[in-house]
C-alpha cells in the first residue's frame, strides 16, 4: 500500500514543482530583461540593483524547482522509457541548470561593475541564458515530448506544442528578445496538463520514433 502511495503521489509532484519552476524561473526572466536591457550601459539605478538582486535570489529555487519536476518526470516514465532519450532528457536538463546558475552568477557580477559602467557581465549573462541555457532547454524540451509520444501519456497538442516550442527556443536563441520566455510557458502547460489531466496512462514501452 505504501509503495501504491509513492507511485500515485509522483505525478503531482511533477506538476507542483513545474508550476514553482515556471512562475519564478519567468519572474526571474523579466526581472533581468527589465534591469538589464540589451545593449547601452549597465549603470543601474536603485530600483534596477533591486529587480536584479530580487532575479538572483529566485533563480537558485527555479533551478531546485526543475531539478524536482525532473525527476518526478522521470519517475513517472519508469522503466518504459527509452534509454537513448532518457539519457539526452537526463543530461539536457542537468547543464541546462548548471548553464542558468552561471548566467544568475554573471547578472551577479553586475552589480559590482554596474559603478564603472561594464557591460561584460550582462553580455555573458545574456550570452549564457540565451545561447547555451535556452539551447539544452531546448533539447529537454524535445527529448520530454517524444517520451510523451513514445509512451503515450502526454495528448498529442501538448507533443506538437512541446516540437514547436523546443525548435522556437533552439533557433531562436539572442536574435528574438524575450524567446526564453517560451520555456517556462511550456513547463507551466505540462504541468498543468499533469495537475488537471486526471490519473496518466500507464506508460507502455518506447517503440521505435
Amino acid at each position: 500500500m505504501e509503495r501504491k502511495h509513492r507511485r500515485l503521489a509522483t505525478p503531482r509532484a511533477a506538476g507542483v514543482a513545474g508550476v514553482a519552476f515556471a512562475v519564478l524561473m519567468a519572474a526571474a526572466i523579466v526581472l533581468v530583461r527589465v534591469a538589464l536591457p540589451d545593449g547601452g550601459d549597465v549603470t543601474l539605478d536603485a530600483g534596477q540593483r533591486s529587480a536584479v538582486r530580487a532575479a538572483l535570489e529566485l533563480l537558485p529555487f527555479a533551478g531546485i524547482a526543475f531539478l524536482w519536476f525532473m525527476g518526478a518526470l522521470r519517475e513517472q516514465a519508469g522503466r518504459a522509457e527509452d534509454r537513448f532519450v532518457a539519457t539526452v532528457f537526463l543530461g539536457s536538463g542537468v547543464v541546462f541548470v548548471a548553464t542558468l546558475f552561471a548566467a544568475a552568477a554573471a547578472a551577479g557580477s553586475v552589480l559590482h561593475d554596474s559603478q564603472q559602467g561594464s557591460p561584460f557581465g550582462r553580455d555573458f549573462a545574456y550570452a549564457l541564458l540565451t545561447t547555451y541555457a535556452m539551447r539544452m532547454a531546448a533539447v529537454f524540451v524535445i527529448a520530454t515530448s517524444t517520451i510523451g509520444r513514445r509512451l503515450g501519456v502526454l495528448p498529442r497538442p501538448l507533443v506538437v506544442i512541446g516540437y514547436l516550442a523546443g525548435l522556437t527556443l533552439l533557433v531562436a536563441g539572442s536574435g528574438v528578445p524575450w524567446s526564453e520566455l517560451v520555456f517556462p510557458a511550456w513547463a507551466l502547460l505540462l504541468s498543468l496538463n499533469i495537475l488537471w489531466g486526471g490519473p496518466p496512462a500507464t506508460a507502455r514501452p518506447a517503440g521505435p520514433a
